[in-house]
């Protein structure tokens, strides 16, 4: 199993959309990189801990590759978009890929090179080693599945990409 965190825009529909694909083991919403420790939901929304609001996906290599992975977190994000996605606006709503495994940091930057030609503007995806990760609160978690109608600015049509 390997991990990697991803943040782009609200944590809420991001996790729901990494939910949806066989490989993905699990998936937690939390907030990564800010500056204080055990940051709570309104602190990070009011931009007072640096934090992003971050999905933490725990896959099968075997099953789905990073690169896969990869296809779809730019499926759902604007990359040129400078904290901001959908109508979701703040630093907590950054873009950004995080990773544990240093091996992955060469694949995740040389992946957003080729992206980044498709633009004219640069991308605004950070790629850094995860510094910190404090599981956001509990109500948070799954949140799309309790509350199917929640706010999402990912397009409906791509939370159900895979058919059951």
């Amino acid at each position: 199993m390997k991990t990697i965190y991803f943040a782009g825009g609200c944590f809420w529909g991001v996790q729901r959309f990494f939910d949806q694909f066989d490989g993905v083991i699990s998936t937690k919403v939390g907030y990564a990189n800010g500056k204080t420790v055990n940051p709570k939901y309104e602190d990070v929304k009011n931009e007072i801990t640096g934090h992003s609001e971050t999905v933490c996906v725990n896959y099968d290599e075997t099953v789905i590759t990073l690169r896969q992975l990869l296809d779809y977190y730019f499926m759902i994000i604007d990359p040129v978009s400078i904290n901001r996605q959908g109508n979701d606006i703040g630093i907590s709503y950054r873009t950004g890929i995080y990773y544990i495994d240093t091996k992955d940091a060469l694949e995740i930057k040389g992946y957003c090179n080729q992206v980044a030609h498709q633009y004219v503007l640069p991308l605004a995806v950070e790629i850094e080693p995860l510094k910190h990760f404090y599981d956001a609160e509990l109500h948070h978690q799954k949140y799309l599945e309790k509350n199917p109608n929640g706010y999402c600015h990912i397009p409906l049509e791509l939370l159900h990409l895979k058919k059951d």
